[in-house]
């Protein structure tokens, strides 16, 4: 039986000229004449023994963070230790955890620092008739995808409550994902509202949270999947000590 392939990732490319320099991502490109002079210069063969005289063209990334893109984060992206144990790095992490099934939770109606809860999570589900088991992805709907090449795409999004967090994760939950800049809501909402009650637990609560998952974080095209029936594959990088890594995210929806 054949599947529907959905591109669940957001394009790597340079950013524009006003982006944050911590969030830059900047790639070199060498055309197929830069590597004909390469190719000269390394193995003495001239650009009239190669095809076209053409010969490799290669990118290189001057500037690309771990969390530039579409990225599953790993524990230690949280804190160095999570329940007393040494936090996990993305390389540690288990591969059945990325590839599983799938839900989606529409969150759309959502305004901006308006959290996804425990209760909205259990309505949706009850909504779509899904029940979750053990290594379900859940992926949170919130539309700010659409935000995406935008300068304010950082600032945008409901964010997921920590007790919501740490209700999947009761559920078995290892791996969620939101089409926002984060998980959690804007951060300079919730630097407002942490030096406001000067306590902790505010400021990236759900990140905090003291729980080994992981998230995915900058999705897209989640309305182009169905809320349940489907299976995702989101393989991070294998970035030795890392708190996150790239991924290439995937619905896979049988038809």
């Amino acid at each position: 039986m054949a599947n529907q392939l959905v591109d669940l990732s957001t394009p790597i490319e340079n950013s524009p000229p006003e982006t944050l320099e911590e969030l830059r991502t900047e790639i070199e490109f060498e055309d197929h004449a830069a590597g004909a002079e390469l190719i000269e210069r390394l193995f003495g063969v001239p650009p009239r023994l190669l095809r076209d005289g053409e010969g490799w063209s290669t990118e290189n990334f001057r500037r690309f963070g771990t969390h530039n893109s579409t990225h599953v984060d790993a524990p230690w992206h949280y804190n160095s230790t999570i329940q007393g144990k040494p936090a996990q790095r993305i390389d540690e992490l288990p591969l059945e955890w990325f590839l599983s099934r799938g839900v989606v939770i529409d969150a759309t109606e959502k305004a901006d620092d308006d959290p996804v809860t425990t209760e909205g999570i259990e309505a949706e589900l009850d909504r779509i008739g899904h029940a979750l088991e053990p290594l379900d992805i859940v992926l949170v709907r919130t539309g700010r995808d659409e935000f995406l090449s935008e300068p304010d795409y950082m600032v945008r999004g409901p964010g997921v409550t920590a007790e919501a967090t740490r209700w999947l994760f009761e559920r078995g939950v290892r791996v969620m994902g939101i089409d926002a800049w984060g998980w959690d809501a804007p951060l300079y909402k919730q630097a407002e509202r942490a030096r406001e009650e000067d306590r902790p637990g505010i400021f990236w609560g759900a990140h905090q949270v003291d729980l080994p998952y992981s998230q995915i974080e900058r999705l897209c095209n989640l309305g182009d999947l169905p809320a349940t029936g489907f299976q995702v594959a989101c393989f991070p990088l294998r970035i030795v000590g890392a708190s996150a890594a790239p991924a290439r995210v995937v619905g896979i929806v049988p038809d």
